[in-house]
């Protein structure tokens, strides 16, 4: 079931254009900007966007401004590990990884304790709004998520068309508690 609502958001998701993405993606932004958990943390852990996602690189881009620490994911795909590396500089630090996506070249990998983060902003293709969420199946952010305190905040940004009623979930799921879209902005909790 996870895979069929995995391939039905992502092809409604590459039927944006490119104007739709920018747009939606600046609304969402401005709308992450007046969260207190946004604007309260140093330590920012993010993903860098690909595939018709939610752009980041402009929350990256604005932590950097604020003096704010920014650190990214990086897989691990032979232990299937998800390790927090800081960002210095996207366009220097930067080469295509694993899944075609960003990652640190390896002499700009800087590991960091995820125990050290205020904010994790976690990617996802399609969440319900109990903060429940279906990533792209490979389990790294399942995996990575139990290694950090719960007192860490998490958010994901998503285009509204990523929110369905429910997505299955197991038990060792572990929730988001914001969902931002630029028609809303979701405070889950498991009795939404």
């Amino acid at each position: 079931m996870k895979k069929e609502i995995r391939n039905k958001i992502i092809n409604n998701r590459s039927n944006l254009t490119e104007i739709e993405i920018i747009e939606k993606s600046n609304i969402i932004f401005r709308k992450l900007k007046e969260i207190d958990i946004y604007k309260n943390a140093s330590n920012v852990m993010l993903y860098i966007s690909f595939n018709n996602e939610v752009l980041t690189k402009p929350i990256i881009e604005d932590l950097f401004q604020a003096n704010k620490r920014v650190f990214i994911p990086v897989t691990i795909s032979e232990t299937k590990e998800l390790i927090v590396s800081e960002l210095l500089s996207i366009e220097g630090d930067l080469e295509i990884g694993n899944f075609g996506v960003l990652e640190p070249k390896k002499n700009c990998l800087r590991p960091f304790s995820p125990h050290e983060l205020d904010l994790i902003i976690v990617p996802g293709v399609a969440f319900d709004p109990r903060g429940y969420r279906i990533g792209y199946g490979a389990g790294y952010y399942d995996r990575f998520l139990p290694q950090v305190p719960n007192n860490v905040p998490k958010a994901s940004i998503a285009f509204d068309l990523q929110i369905i009623d429910f997505v299955p979930s197991e038990t060792y799921d572990m929730p988001v508690e914001y969902i931002i879209t630029e028609n809303r902005t979701i405070k889950c909790n498991l009795d939404n």
